[in-house]
């Protein structure tokens, strides 16, 4: 709420006089800025009783002035009129905290004393009168000093510097943090009487402590800003009094009356009567109708409802019938899908196994053909690769067919033929048997030639690769270091030595500049190397033929290899090998095999079910394996394969299915669930896969089931296994499982990584 202060600049005494008696003469609160200036900030506590008090002393003493000046001097009146008016007017006044720089903006007259102002601080600040010192311009002011003895001119702003004498025990501080608000205590605001005439009006800011109330607002529908109506501090307009009671029962209550109304036309029918005649010709003969009762008018309308209810039933059964048929059809279309998706996974198994049969290239392929050899046909699909497999053999050694092999025919021996009839037939099946597998040796001859120079290529890109990285942003950085060029450049050298056939110019040429290149060091290898290169140029010097001169290029190429393989002259590559060249690294890390007694690294040997590590390599272990049993693990792995990337989907944090290997699944494929599926008994191997028998546990071996896929998208659906299958079946499932249990807590790394 504001409360306005008038300083005319006419000279009304009696004006003046009365504002003079009305207003105290300091006007305004303390407020707050920085001591360079800035926003000026107020004191929140103020003492209104001590406000009202200074009031009451200011006006008292300016009534005792006026009524000694009019006494005094009776015949300067006008005089002292206009001294009184003068000091009455007031002036801003800046007080600067000492030693804190917090200021106070006051608005005093400037006729009060400075012990006036002092009084009027002392209570704003709550510390005793005696502490307080007012200093201007570096000198102590004097308490009987008044602002126009100092100098200050009407509506003019002057700064005081006040400080405490002991300033540990009254220390001179706002009541209110200056950061409350930016609102000064007292304005000055400068308004137009009349053409050409201002007047200047010092308004006082008072701060109300209640909180203005939420009187709702509005807001826009475009720009979708808010506006809320403010509340004002000024009292409402009354309305003025009309001399009518309105706030009453009786004005509020309704008044109801009854008034009787007559038709301002009248309407009657005339008959004819004696003495008055009137024509029929217009007349019409109304024969009443049927008449219906109530019943029968309530039976048409249960009728018209029936017919109704049947019309609206038959679309309701239309549209629900539609549902299911498009229900129907959705499933009929899935089920061909899935069917569909299984015979393309199937025939995709088979293309891949004909694949193999038909061209083999790894291990794995290999096996699968002495699993061939040695086992019975079960299947079409084994005659067809029985079939693949002679037209295979043919090709290498132009032998016979056969239509079924080494066990079946063993049982027919050995079931129609006694004595030396048998041996001699025995002797000729094991001969048969020596082509068949000498002409798969010899395919694997072909096999790991043509690998080595893959497997010599893939080491050579992979030790002149940059290296790569990816950023945050996805894109890949690459950086060549000094090892990257160095390997690269042997890799082009080894590209074009390798060569060949090529102009006899340009294979001189390489040969000087690979000579150039291992003339860098000083070693055994470099000078073997030398020899040939300098064997080679002689040689072609004397015209001699290409072909002569292939064992003598394969050697330097042999030899060259070896040098690149070396960390001395090639560092990238130390990264490669399978073996470390550091002692130290290999303390730990090589193992005895008892089959080919060699110490190999670790890699070379593959763990056992068990958890511990076999004592055959990797290579004894497949001599073993062609050797005897001819036993291909190629189904399990795709088994195993299968169930890693289920679980991965399911949960990628699962990680048995991770610790497992090949022989695991094996084990419980063959052992555990029989090689069969637990429902239909299916013995196809390709077609089966590994489930959860719960699924709300994470898959286990004491948590599985192994089905057809076909069975596992219907088990997948089951709700409560306890629902779905009989206890006899669930009883039997559990018996699988505690087999699978004791098997498995053999395992260190199982026992170590899960909790049985």
């Amino acid at each position: 709420m504001t409360k306005p202060r008038e300083t005319t600049e006419d000279k009304e005494g009696e004006r003046e006089d009365e504002e003079a008696k009305e207003s105290p003469p300091t006007v305004g609160s303390t407020a707050m800025e920085p001591p360079g200036g800035g926003r000026e900030e107020e004191s929140e506590d103020r003492s209104r009783s001590d406000v009202q008090h200074d009031v009451k002393d200011a006006r008292s003493q300016a009534e005792a002035v006026a009524d000694q000046a009019q006494y005094d001097v009776p015949d300067d009146a006008e005089e002292h009129d206009e001294k009184t008016n003068v000091k009455n007017s007031t002036a801003t006044v800046k007080v600067l905290l000492m030693p804190e720089g917090h200021v106070m903006t006051m608005a005093f007259a400037i006729g009060v004393s400075i012990e006036e102002i002092k009084h009027h601080l002392a209570s704003e600040l709550k510390v005793p009168l005696a502490v307080l010192q007012l200093s201007m311009n570096g000198r102590v002011l004097e308490e009987q000093q008044s602002l126009m003895e100092l100098g200050i001119r009407p509506h003019s702003s002057t700064q005081m510097e006040m400080s405490s004498s002991d300033p540990s025990s009254y220390p001179l501080r706002l009541l209110r943090p200056p950061e409350h608000d930016s609102m000064p205590d007292v304005i000055t605001v400068r308004v137009q009487k009349d053409e050409g005439e201002f007047k200047e009006v010092v308004v006082e800011i008072e701060r109300s402590k209640q909180k203005k109330p939420f009187l709702g607002g509005y807001k826009h529908r475009l720009t979708r800003a808010e506006f809320h109506h403010a509340a004002v501090q000024t009292l409402p307009q009354k309305r003025p009094d009309r001399g009518v009671l309105v706030y009453s029962r009786s004005t509020q209550t309704v008044e109801l009356k009854s008034t009787p109304q007559q038709c301002s036309v009248n309407t009657s029918t005339q008959m004819t009567g004696i003495g008055c005649y009137m024509s029929c010709v217009n007349d019409k003969l109304i024969t009443p109708g049927k008449y219906i009762t109530a019943d029968e008018y309530h039976g048409r309308r249960l009728n018209a409802v029936i017919c109704l209810q049947s019309y609206v039933r038959r679309w309701l059964a239309q549209k629900t019938v539609d549902q299911l048929r498009k229900e129907r059809i959705r499933r009929l279309t899935w089920f061909q899908l899935q069917d569909r998706k299984c015979k393309e996974e199937k025939e995709e198994q088979l293309r891949d196994r004909r694949k193999r049969w038909m061209n083999p290239q790894s291990r794995e392929d290999f096996s699968l053909l002495y699993h061939a050899l040695e086992s019975r046909p079960e299947s079409t699909e084994w005659g067809w690769g029985y079939r693949k497999l002679v037209l295979m053999c043919k090709i290498f050694l132009s032998c016979l067919s056969f239509s079924e092999w080494r066990i079946e025919e063993e049982q027919l021996l050995n079931s129609s033929l006694r004595g030396a009839e048998r041996k001699a037939a025995l002797c000729s099946l094991l001969e048969q048997e020596m082509q068949f597998i000498a002409a798969i040796g010899c395919h694997h001859i072909n096999v790991d030639a043509n690998n080595h120079e893959k497997r010599i290529r893939n080491f050579l890109n992979k030790s002149a690769a940059s290296h790569q990285w990816q950023s945050a942003t996805g894109r890949l950085f690459e950086m060549d270091s000094v090892n990257d060029i160095r390997a690269r450049e042997l890799k082009e050298l080894y590209s074009e030595i390798s060569e060949y056939p090529v102009d006899q110019q340009q294979r001189l040429r390489f040969l000087e500049k690979l000579k150039s290149t291992v003339m860098e060091h000083e070693c055994q290898l470099v000078w073997d190397i030398s020899d040939l290169i300098d064997r080679e140029v002689d040689l072609l010097s004397r015209q001699v033929k290409e072909q002569n001169l292939e064992g003598l290029r394969k050697r330097i190429c042999t030899l060259f290899l070896q040098y690149i393989k070396t960390p001395a002259f090639n560092p990238k590559v130390t990264k490669l090998l399978r073996v470390h060249q550091k002692p130290s690294m290999l303390k730990h890390n090589m193992f005895f095999c008892l089959s080919c007694h060699h110490y190999l690294c670790s890699a070379d040997f593959g763990s056992s079910s068990s958890g511990c590590r076999r004592r055959q390599c990797r290579n004894c272990t497949m001599l073993d394996n062609i050797a005897r049993s001819r036993d291909d693990d190629s189904v399990y792995e795709s088994i195993l394969r299968r169930l890693r990337s289920d679980e991965h989907r399911l949960n990628a944090e699962s990680t048995i299915p991770v610790l497992l290997q090949v022989e695991d699944i094996r084990y419980l494929t063959e052992k555990v669930w029989a090689s069969c599926s637990a429902l239909n008994g299916s013995r196809d191997l390709y077609n089966l896969v590994f489930a959860r028998w719960d699924h709300q546990k994470d898959w286990s071996p004491w948590n599985c089931i192994l089905l057809s896929k076909e069975e596992t998208s219907a088990h997948i659906q089951v709700e409560d296994i306890h629902k779905a299958y009989e206890t006899t079946f669930i009883h039997w499932v559990e018996q699988r499982h505690s087999m699978a249990r004791q098997h498995f807590r053999k395992n260190p790394v199982l026992t170590k990584n899960l909790n049985f």
